[in-house]
């Protein structure tokens, strides 16, 4: 087994196991919003994905600011990772169950809210000692 393709098999399992991250967006002020969160990543799509009250201030200064760049990230010891890439906020039913049903795996079964929504961020940079690839 190659060296790159143990640390892509660490970078998922670290981005399975349970543990709390956060949410660093933009407010309009240039200032940051950071915020802790639960959130699930999808190797295969590259996409990670948070879930959220619709009313909550990150949803509704997201879901006006469509494509603004945000991180997630998240520590264990000396070992971290962030996912960055531009977000924008769903409430397509499908993919909000999506959503759901891997906050589920990684976490456990959220309450269940009318008003949730999933932040889906396509992440394009990762940065940490927990990589992808190396």
């Amino acid at each position: 087994m190659s060296g790159s393709t143990v640390v892509a098999e660490e970078f998922v399992e670290f981005w399975s196991e349970r543990r709390l991250c956060m949410l660093a967006s933009p407010r309009p002020d240039g200032s940051i919003h950071l915020v802790p969160v639960g959130v699930t990543y999808d190797a295969e799509r590259r996409v990670a994905r948070v879930i959220s009250d619709g009313g909550s201030y990150k949803a509704r200064n997201l879901a006006a600011h469509p494509g603004v760049r945000v991180s997630v990230s998240q520590v264990e010891g000396r070992r971290w990772s962030t996912l960055e890439g531009a977000a924008r906020v769903s409430r397509d039913p499908g993919a909000v169950a999506e959503a759901v049903r891997r906050y589920a795996e990684r976490y456990r079964r959220p309450r269940e809210n009318p008003e949730r929504v999933v932040i889906e961020i396509a992440v394009d940079r990762v940065l940490g000692n927990v990589r992808p690839g190396g």
